[in-house]
């Protein structure tokens, strides 16, 4: 069976997009300036990255991976309860000297949001193999007691999602905005 060239050409083009997914960060060209510019964010090299701006201290790394560009281990993807066990650990263990970590809302994840790229939706810099996947927030969903705010960074977007249905990553924070 022939296909059409038409069809051929699309399947061909997500094909490609598809095998090209997570090797590399595309931001746009614009002349509006990056929401998140590298003299907003400042690198302590102690695996903690602070913002200049909104006052927060970061975890450079998502949960479960480690080094100087978070190039050792495996993202942890966990539900809802296990992120909140997670800031338990890290805190027990003093992570950088500080015991107030914990899961940030959805707006202060907002505020490391890359708008000006995708795939990861983060300032790499200062993110270094930042996830392109959903990181947990504490926020909970207005109407649904048993949903919880997640910022997609593939895309840098917002959504709500069952606690108990999904395991996605988790990024601290210290601080309050």
């Amino acid at each position: 069976m022939k296909l059409p060239i038409f069809l051929f050409n699309c399947i061909l083009f997500f094909t490609l997009s598809f095998l090209s997914i997570g090797y590399s960060q595309t931001c746009k060209s614009t002349s509006a300036p990056p929401s998140t510019p590298d003299v907003q964010l400042i690198n302590n090299h102690d695996g903690t990255v602070s913002d200049r701006t909104t006052g927060l201290m970061w975890k450079k790394c998502v949960e479960g991976m480690s080094g100087t560009n978070c190039e050792n281990g495996t993202e942890s993807r966990v539900n809802w309860q296990e992120a909140l066990a997670t800031v338990s650990t890290v805190n027990d263990m003093s992570f950088a000297g500080y015991t107030d970590w914990r899961l940030p809302n959805i707006k202060e994840l907002v505020s490391i949001t890359e708008r000006q790229c995708y795939d990861p939706a983060l300032n790499l810099h200062f993110f270094p193999n930042g996830p392109s996947r959903a990181v947990w927030s504490s926020t909970p969903e207005a109407q649904h007691d048993d949903f919880a705010g997640l910022i997609d960074f593939k895309a840098g977007t917002q959504r709500f999602l069952n606690r108990q249905s999904g395991n996605y990553l988790v990024r601290l924070v210290r601080g309050g905005l």
